[in-house]
């Protein structure tokens, strides 16, 4: 598998002409490289990582095909009874319920299901069609399905190794956090924030002020440094605290974990806390991809 050429996109792989042949048949065909398919010869990708298909959304579709045409075309790799789809399900369902006959579809020449797994993700992510549970499912089978690091799937996709151990990180979730995440009533930004918290009763109760409240992901990331056992007797301010914890939150930010600054006269230290080898192992990227 080349992972070069997937942090491309999936212009990259679409099958090209010979130059002979794109001279040739230039006056024919308005968009080179794209074939009009039968509908019912395209069948849908069982790895494809978007699991909820808004129905509204989906009729908005419907509506813009009536008026204006399939617009981006789909892509497709063959199979041994039709066509496989890599992306494009929803332009795709949109062409079923319309009873469409054909569509036009880019035809790529992938084998390996690692390969087209890493396509469709792509093409969802450059489009930011998955929520952040979505994505974080996708990453998990390249990992543990199709063995792929997490370097390596940072390059296919073209982010940073951290963004994806972040969030394999989201999985982590108790169900119904993940629930909500999937359903957008919180974001990725307040399921990380979440996770900072050590336990699941902790996790549930954070989650649900969010909600009641409304909080934002700042708003919540505080909330989750002040929720621990010792909340209750913390020690009197000191003069320049609230300069302390502004400055502790946006670490919090940048590291999506725990940290307290402890000053002293002559200078001061600061505690950053990691849950497991794997959030240690994504610090330590993290902090050597700082600046």
């Amino acid at each position: 598998m080349s992972v070069n050429r997937l942090g491309r996109g999936l212009e990259a792989l679409i099958r090209p002409e010979p130059e002979q042949k794109k001279k040739q048949s230039s006056k024919k065909k308005s968009k080179p490289g794209v074939s009009l398919i039968p509908v019912k010869e395209i069948f849908s990708n069982p790895n494809q990582p978007r699991r909820d298909f808004n129905e509204k959304a989906l009729d908005e579709l419907i509506a813009s095909i009536k008026e204006k045409g399939i617009i981006t075309p789909v892509t497709v790799r063959k199979v041994d009874n039709g066509f496989e789809l890599v992306a494009g399900e929803r332009r795709w369902r949109a062409a079923k319920k319309l009873r469409l006959k054909s569509i036009p579809a880019y035809i790529i020449t992938v084998t390996d299901a690692a390969e087209v797994m890493e396509l469709a993700l792509i093409e969802n992510i450059q489009r930011e069609d998955l929520n952040p549970l979505e994505e974080a499912e996708g990453y998990a089978v390249l990992n543990s399905q199709h063995n792929l690091s997490h370097e390596s799937i940072a390059k296919a996709v073209g982010k940073k190794r951290v963004t994806i151990s972040n969030a394999l990180r989201l999985l982590k979730l108790p169900p119904d956090i993940r629930k909500s995440l999937r359903n957008g009533d919180i974001s990725g930004g307040h399921g990380r924030a979440i996770l900072q918290a050590k336990t699941t009763q902790s996790m549930m109760r954070i989650w649900e002020k969010i909600l009641n409240e409304i909080l934002s992901v700042r708003t919540a990331e505080s909330l989750v440094k002040g929720s621990g056992p010792t909340a209750k007797a913390k020690p009197k301010k000191k003069k320049g605290s609230a300069h302390i914890r502004a400055i502790e939150n946006q670490l919090i930010s940048v590291l999506g974990t725990k940290v307290k600054l402890r000053p002293s006269k002559k200078g001061g230290s600061i505690e950053i806390v990691y849950f497991s080898k794997d959030d240690l192992e994504r610090l330590l990227d993290l902090l050597n991809t700082l600046d």
